[in-house]
């Protein structure tokens, strides 16, 4: 059998290989088998049609982490459209960037709607619809206008997606200013699907729980579609987002084996093991991490606390999510403080002038393969810079160890220049975060007169405790060269945040350097 190269095919021979396996549960209320699934998604996708979609149109979704959504994301690549996700909780002026920046002709939300989003949509003359799912008879419902003809139900078998199909819209979550446009083809997102059920060893016998937000590539493609295209199973939060309250019940009813998040989450999912212990938890075959750092502190926790690997990957918008990762203990072993090995594809690490460094020495790592984007929309002045020597530069600083295991040392524009040492932000925070009392840690970078640049850090401290700035300043000097030592400490009890969890250091920088 050959390999299929779009998604879309993958899809297909799940539900023909697993017809009757489960394939996408909410949480205590219905589960859907990988057969129904498919059945639903060329019925939603025959809707589409009638509405005059074409092939390469783009159609907006916002929604929670729903079943209507999941079925139409599907439907939507189905019929050789481009999906384009979108943060139910963007302000109407980001709907309006973000629906106009995609161009596009539909904009599909919940039957409860989103204001600012249909504002935006409104503004723009862009159609909108709601997609509602009936559960006494498990059944997908589009508010299209009558009129519109029915469906024809073959019109879906006579259309053919194809590899080169942009399948996926999203902008990059925007560490740099004004967000890019990425498109992602079939065939990116099949490959990085394989990659990422060939590194966890994915199989029909699999199951998790969504903790993330599926407008991203992190929950989008290593939580849901992963586990689709291997066969295996999903379960969505019944509240349609992630809650630390639910979380272990949902993983231990529906037998998941893994779960993967980003760091902000797995430290939930420990403070409330601390203050509120489950009667039980699952047996998992690993649990990943991923989209930031990962204090080696946190992954020795993690897994004292639940008695699994803590995987660290490494993973970029532009190459469909994964590019490297820790491997599972059978295939080799797993390091903390590296994000592993790249999976699928091939990286090096490039000095200024392209040429490829050795073992040990910081350069910028750069990647080629079958998952990574052809290039960001209507931005020749970005591409030209992205894949200067033949390479995509992810803008991210590292270096190999003698394994071929990436460390990652942090973002080039976010190192920090303190009269020309540079500091990476990444090691001071792991070294605050090894501190028993400190919840939250963030070095940043501020201007200095004397050495350009001084280092400063954000600490949330942990409940309970009542460290102080005095504290915090003899620990980092008892652990860190004198140079790396925070000049100024701020104690606050929130920080920052993108909606995939990552905190943003110029967002931090930015607010406290306007305080002073």
């Amino acid at each position: 059998m050959e390999t299929p190269t779009t998604l879309t095919a993958l899809l297909r021979t799940v539900a023909d290989r697993f017809p009757s396996r489960r394939s996408i549960s909410l949480a205590g209320k219905f589960d859907l088998t990988h057969s129904h699934l498919h059945e639903l998604v060329d019925l939603a996708a025959a809707r589409l049609l009638s509405t005059g979609i074409k092939p390469g149109d783009v159609i907006a979704l916002t929604f929670p982490n729903t079943v209507e959504f999941v079925i139409m994301f599907l439907a939507v690549i189905r019929t050789r459209a481009t999906a384009a996700p979108l943060n139910a909780a963007y302000t109407a002026e980001e709907f309006e960037f973000y629906l106009s920046d995609s161009e596009s002709k539909l904009l599909v939300t919940s039957e409860e709607g989103n204001k600012p989003a249909q504002t935006a949509a409104s503004k723009l003359n862009i159609q909108h619809v709601t997609a509602s799912f009936t559960e006494s008879e498990l059944k997908l419902n589009l508010s299209l206008n009558q009129t519109e003809s029915d469906p024809i139900p073959n019109s879906v078998s006579q259309l053919t997606n194809e590899p080169f199909d942009v399948a996926l819209f999203l902008h990059t979550s925007g560490t740099t200013s004004r967000p890019k446009g990425v498109p992602l083809t079939q065939h990116n997102l099949a490959s990085s699907v394989r990659n990422i059920e060939s590194v966890y060893r994915l199989t029909e016998s699999d199951s998790t729980v969504i903790v993330l937000p599926l407008f991203h590539v992190h929950g989008l493609i290593a939580g849901l579609l992963s586990s689709l295209g291997a066969g295996a199973a999903v379960t969505l939060p019944a509240s349609g987002r992630f809650s630390a309250s639910t979380f272990w019940k949902d993983m231990v009813n529906y037998n998941a084996t893994w779960y993967t998040a980003v760091p902000t989450i797995h430290q939930i999912i420990l403070d409330r093991h601390q203050s509120n212990p489950e009667p039980i938890y699952p047996k998992l075959r690993f649990i990943r991490s991923c989209s930031a750092s990962l204090a080696p502190t946190i992954l020795r926790r993690l897994e004292e606390t639940f008695g699994a690997p803590v995987l660290e990957a490494y993973a970029m918008t532009e190459a469909s999510h994964l590019m490297c990762s820790n491997p599972l203990p059978e295939d080799g072993p797993h390091k903390a403080g590296s994000v592993g090995k790249p999976v699928g594809q091939e990286m090096v690490t490039l000095d200024e002038t392209g040429r490829v460094l050795e073992e040990g020495v910081n350069g910028e790592v750069c990647i080629k393969g079958e998952n990574v984007t052809k290039g960001y929309k209507n931005n020749p002045e970005a591409n030209t810079t992205a894949f200067q020597f033949g390479w995509f530069h992810t803008g991210d600083l590292g270096y190999f160890d003698s394994d071929g295991y990436l460390h990652l040392v942090g973002r080039i524009k976010e190192l920090i220049n303190r009269g020309g040492e540079k500091i990476s932000p990444i090691e001071v925070d792991a070294v605050l975060l090894s501190h028993p009392d400190v919840a939250q840690a963030v070095a940043f970078g501020v201007p200095d007169a004397k050495y350009g640049e001084e280092i400063n850090c954000a600490i949330i401290p942990r409940e309970g405790s009542n460290i102080d700035e005095e504290e915090v300043l003899r620990f980092s000097k008892k652990n860190l060269a004198s140079f790396k030592v925070p000049k100024k400490i701020y104690i606050t009890d929130s920080l920052p945040k993108t909606a995939t969890g990552k905190i943003l250091r110029r967002l931090v920088a930015e607010h406290y350097v306007s305080q002073n």
